[in-house]
């Protein structure tokens, strides 16, 4: 046989195992993001549902027994608890609009509503935070089928609300920012002798967020799509200054839209939150104003052109 003739031959049976393997492979299957607007409606329902047919240790609350923790502990209404009241009695709600593009989809319908339930189950004596303070607290976090996919009940821990922002990451999920400052922290700090400290009168409750508010399509709760709910004891609240400079990170959201990244006043790559000079003049934004003995802060106009010196490069 000559040599093309057998060059030829090899050829074909090469592409011919190539096109076995390419017809007996597995074929890995897309699936699209489902609408936003769709998983709303059913994650809004499925709390609702949730909510018609549990109740939380409302009686403990109301009449605490000697050494009770003041924890929420939630429970079927069935059986023996067949007359408890529903959370759905119970329960706050608010509304948010949630844009399809901050999940990377592109739909008709842009801006969605999503409602956040809470409970209020002790109000705690302290300040409420804000969504970019920091926090000390304890949280356990859930599905509605009971699945714990976040815990940290034994040991509370400093939480700070923004987390880490980028233009590609929120950071902590919204739900969590917006729901938590329903809460008061509590009161008096008690150190112990193993150096350990508690705190009075803390607040807690629960906060019930659909999908949209939390992680939407990703798998962080151990599924996508997922309504969550997080069991809250708020122990303290601090207002944040992420960039020590003085002025405290809430009054640098300058639009009060809840998003820190949209201001930068000198363009220089570094919202005013995260920079110590926010007008680019050179002077520290600490230098361009004053605070009191009580601690508050006092943004002076030295040139009174209704714009604080320390945003004002010509001041």
């Amino acid at each position: 046989m000559g040599i093309n003739r057998v060059f030829l031959l090899m050829v074909m049976i090469m592409m011919a195992i190539s096109s076995c393997k390419k017809d007996d492979g597995p074929q890995l299957e897309v699936i699209p993001p489902r609408p936003l607007g769709e998983v709303s409606v059913e994650d809004d329902a499925a709390i609702r549902d949730y909510l018609e047919t549990h109740f939380y240790n409302y009686e403990e609350f109301a009449s605490p027994p000697v050494d009770f923790d003041f924890k929420v502990k939630i429970d079927t209404i069935a059986g023996n608890n067949a007359d408890k009241t529903p959370l759905i009695d119970q329960v706050s709600s608010e509304t948010f609009t949630v844009s399809s593009s901050a999940f990377g989809l592109t739909e008709v319908e842009n801006d969605v509503p999503h409602t956040l339930y809470y409970l209020i189950a002790r109000e705690g004596v302290g300040e409420n935070p804000t969504a970019v303070d920091s926090v000390y607290l304890r949280y356990s976090g859930f599905r509605l089928d009971g699945t714990v996919f976040d815990s940290n009940i034994g040991a509370p821990i400093w939480f700070d609300l923004p987390g880490t922002l980028t233009q590609s990451n929120p950071g902590t999920i919204r739900g969590f920012k917006e729901g938590l400052p329903k809460f008061k922290a509590g009161g008096e700090t008690i150190v112990n002798e193993d150096g350990t400290f508690d705190v009075t009168d803390f607040g807690s409750g629960i906060i019930f967020m659909p999908s949209g508010l939390a992680y939407f399509r990703g798998t962080q709760p151990g599924a996508a799509y997922a309504p969550l709910i997080f069991e809250i004891e708020l122990l303290i609240s601090e207002t944040a200054d992420h960039d020590r400079d003085g002025v405290p990170t809430k009054l640098e959201d300058l639009d009060g839209n809840g998003n820190l990244l949209n201001e930068n006043t000198d363009n220089d790559g570094f919202p005013n939150y995260l920079d110590n000079d926010d007008d680019g003049d050179e002077i520290a934004t600490r230098d361009e104003i004053e605070i009191d003995a009580e601690g508050n802060v006092i943004l002076t106009d030295t040139d009174g052109d209704g714009l604080p010196d320390y945003l004002d490069p010509d001041s």
